[in-house]
């Protein structure tokens, strides 16, 4: 039943020449249906130099708000209406042009999991895998960092010659795993190298042998020569690690590493995206022009 979908999607996608997006928290049925896999601002750079003038993205809303900024004269579609994300939607713009009002000195530097109205508001954006090194070149030694303060105390750790103005945001999801969950996984598998993630809280990235982004964390587990894993990060990416290198083990860090907003989308979200379905994303011409600012501040500094 499932292969018979998904030989459905590709045919029609081919007919229709239409390119589809699957972030890497996907489920593994519709990683094997996308033409690109992979962290969500890696997929918006590859949807620009995509041959299609239509793309899905089967992730969450800022995610194709992203991808709809760096394309805008392309159609983006959300495979799945109403797939937020809590982090990018914790802080408004109003708030966030408070907080600039008490640090008016202060670079703001915005999270990639922000929504495009937030993004107007913004200096420069960055990504997990980015963000230390864009942080070292802006010239400003103040900056204001929204709205991970999990990921943002990880950059100014490594950045300690400049001051951070953190808030209180961040991913719910990674922020459920706590320093005994830490403790006891590497109990259980002594040898497993673990591989965290930023959004995790401090006190559980000091316990990893490896902190990164996503593709980060997936590259690292495939060219190791260990064998055997703790992965730090949503659940599913143990699972592709261990389709990918079935000769090592790969462990979940907790089992509340789970996103549900990703785990929405079905394979049939996707097969009806391609025939009218899901959400097309739309932006007034002043949100698109002040948002990508902050993009193309990134891109030149990274």
């Amino acid at each position: 039943m499932i292969k018979d979908i998904q030989q459905d999607i590709l045919r029609i996608k081919k007919e229709k020449g239409i390119t589809i997006l699957a972030h890497s928290y996907q489920a593994e049925e519709i990683q094997e249906i996308a033409d690109y896999t992979g962290d969500s601002f890696r997929l918006s750079e590859l949807a620009v130099n995509a041959p299609n003038d239509i793309v899905i993205m089967c992730g969450v809303h800022f995610m194709a708000e992203t991808c709809k900024l760096l394309s805008p004269g392309k159609k983006v579609i959300l495979a799945k209406e109403g797939c937020g994300c809590p982090m990018a939607e914790q802080l408004s713009a109003d708030e966030l042009r408070q907080l600039k009002g008490l640090y008016p000195e202060h670079t703001v530097v915005a999270y990639i999991n922000t929504t495009a109205e937030l993004k107007t508001e913004c200096d420069v954006c960055v990504t997990s895998s980015s963000a230390v090194d864009i942080c070292r070149k802006i010239e400003n030694d103040k900056i204001l960092f929204i709205p991970d303060c999990n990921l943002g105390a990880y950059v100014a750790e490594q950045i300690p010659e400049k001051q951070f103005k953190l808030i209180q945001g961040g991913c719910p999801i990674h922020a459920t795993v706590r320093e005994k969950d830490a403790l006891d996984i590497k109990a259980q598998h002594p040898d497993a190298l673990m591989l965290v993630h930023p959004e995790c809280v401090p006190a559980v990235t000091k316990h990893a042998d490896y902190i990164g982004s996503t593709s980060g964390i997936v590259n690292f587990a495939m060219k190791s020569d260990a064998k055997e894993f703790i992965i730090g990060t949503e659940i599913s990416i143990a699972e592709h690690l261990q389709y990918v290198c079935p000769d090592k083990d790969f462990y979940p860090l907790s089992k509340h590493l789970i996103c549900p907003n990703m785990k929405r989308t079905t394979l049939m979200d996707v097969y009806k995206a391609l025939n009218g379905g899901g959400l097309e994303i739309e932006m007034s011409e002043e949100v698109m022009k002040k948002a990508s600012v902050c993009i193309n501040r990134m891109l030149e500094l990274g």
